[in-house]
């Protein structure tokens, strides 16, 4: 845990006590603030008072006398609506943070140069935080794993010199995150999402900059318009920028060709790194994600023999084109991350003959920009409220059924691909879909995934568990 010292013997309060709005109420406890805390979940009250930290509806206390108000990353700040409490803050003039400004500014005031790699983007960053927390340790290096790819920040190891933090940032923390600075920033790209949060996609676009604005070193995707704009506005500023590219040679930075990567400075290019062969890093979408964790390992100083030992044995992020199971010809492939279509593309760029199950909770555009990797897909199995919506996008284009439930399609996808005598090919879970239709979130659905495959006979499972990866 980080004991957040440096609101010690100060009024806070604090709303939202889920996993991480809990874990930062027992941080401020520990660091000595004086805590009030609350949530609209009775259960999630009852189980912070047991716990021994202070509880009260934050209609009825004395605003004036706050310090600071800390809110939850699920809880809205400005879209659609602000929050009662966030209306109750800005009235009184309470500043509002989150819990990763509680993480920055405990290492400003303990070990403020201790290497801080933080991680952003539309898609990709959980894989990028992975891979780059995977190279640090596997070079022996202190590394702690945190932010939106699962572990709350602040139940982190305290901050040291020589201790490595590397974090994944939502939009929603970023903005509740005012002096983010990270020793690297990394912005990996930018597509419409989570536009009901934040209004506009500019509006997405300039709580994203902001992580990479505030950082030592910025580590810029460019393939994509808002991004390359963030990186020029960087530079005009006077920041360092190292820009990265999946689709284009560049004349300074990281880049890919193929499966290689190359380092470019003033025009030079020499390869750094081959992914072939890495199956875990297929598609040139992680290649763009594998650029950018070496170039932010090199920035703080991982050798580049210690980096390509990290590549070669990264063992894959969980839910993310996660094969899961074989049997004959046929594997089973778990991308539950992919909640949007700008996800679940690079799970379908990279099999060639693909029983897809989709659907869920649908978001904008639906499944319109996947037109191009359709014939890849012999039969789409749909599942959840998305399923008459996309039925209606693959028409007649590509054979599909309504599948209804995940465990269904499972079924009739492993035996509709057991028949197929074609070549290899991939019952795939790549839903394009948030979850929350049928599932608590995309981890429940890959887990329930990987357990409707481990039920069918003959599959050979290649991960340890129904839960493991």
């Amino acid at each position: 845990m980080i004991p957040v010292t440096t609101l010690s013997g100060k009024n806070v309060a604090l709303f939202g006590l889920g996993g991480s709005g809990l874990a930062t109420a027992r941080a401020l406890v520990a660091g000595g603030a004086l805590v009030t805390a609350w949530d609209d979940n009775p259960d999630s009250v009852a189980k912070a008072t047991g716990e021994g930290i202070a509880t009260a509806d934050l209609r009825n206390i004395d605003w004036s006398k706050l310090a600071l108000f800390v809110l939850s990353p699920g809880v809205p700040l400005t879209h659609p609506k602000p929050h009662w409490t966030v209306e109750l803050a800005r009235q009184a003039g309470v500043e509002i943070v989150g819990d990763v400004e509680l993480f920055v500014r405990e290492r400003r005031a303990h070990a403020p140069t201790s290497p801080f790699i933080a991680i952003t983007g539309t898609n990709g960053k959980s894989t990028t935080t992975a891979l780059i927390a995977h190279i640090l340790k596997t070079s022996g290096r202190d590394t702690q794993l945190g932010g939106n790819i699962g572990t709350a920040v602040l139940t982190l190891d305290p901050p040291q010199a020589d201790r490595f933090y590397v974090v994944e940032c939502s939009s929603y923390q970023i903005d509740l995150a005012p002096t983010i600075d990270p020793s690297a920033g990394i912005l990996l790209n930018l597509t419409p999402d989570h536009l009901d949060r934040h209004g506009t996609m500019q509006h997405y676009a300039d709580v994203k900059e902001r992580l990479v604005a505030g950082s030592k070193v910025a580590f810029v995707g460019v393939d994509d318009s808002y991004s390359q704009r963030i990186a020029e506005r960087i530079a005009q500023a006077g920041g360092k920028v190292v820009q990265i590219s999946c689709r284009q040679s560049l004349t300074n930075g990281l880049y890919a060709e193929g499966s290689k990567l190359l380092r470019a400075e003033q025009g030079v290019a020499r390869i750094l790194a081959d992914l072939d062969g890495i199956a875990t890093l297929r598609g040139s979408h992680n290649a763009q994600n594998a650029a950018a964790a070496v170039a932010a390992s090199l920035a703080v100083g991982v050798a580049e023999t210690d980096i390509l030992k990290g590549l070669s044995s990264f063992p894959g992020l969980k839910h993310r084109m996660q094969p899961v199971g074989r049997r004959g010809h046929v594997v089973f492939v778990n991308d539950s991350k992919a909640t949007n279509a700008d996800a679940a593309a690079p799970a379908l760029s990279s099999y060639d003959r693909i029983y897809w199950i989709a659907g869920g909770l649908p978001k904008a555009g639906g499944i319109t920009s996947l037109s191009a990797f359709f014939p890849r897909i012999v039969k789409a199995y749909l599942i959840g409220e998305a399923a008459a919506e996309f039925a209606a996008t693959l028409g007649d284009t590509v054979p599909y059924e309504i599948s209804g439930t995940l465990e269904k399609a499972v079924e009739h996808a492993a035996a509709d691909a057991a028949k197929d005598e074609t070549g290899p090919s991939a019952v795939m879970l790549s839903p394009a879909c948030a979850s929350f239709d049928q599932y608590k979130n995309f981890e429940v659905r890959g887990d329930a995934f990987v357990t409707h495959v481990a039920a069918l006979d003959g599959v050979s499972m290649l991960i340890a568990t129904a839960t493991g990866g």
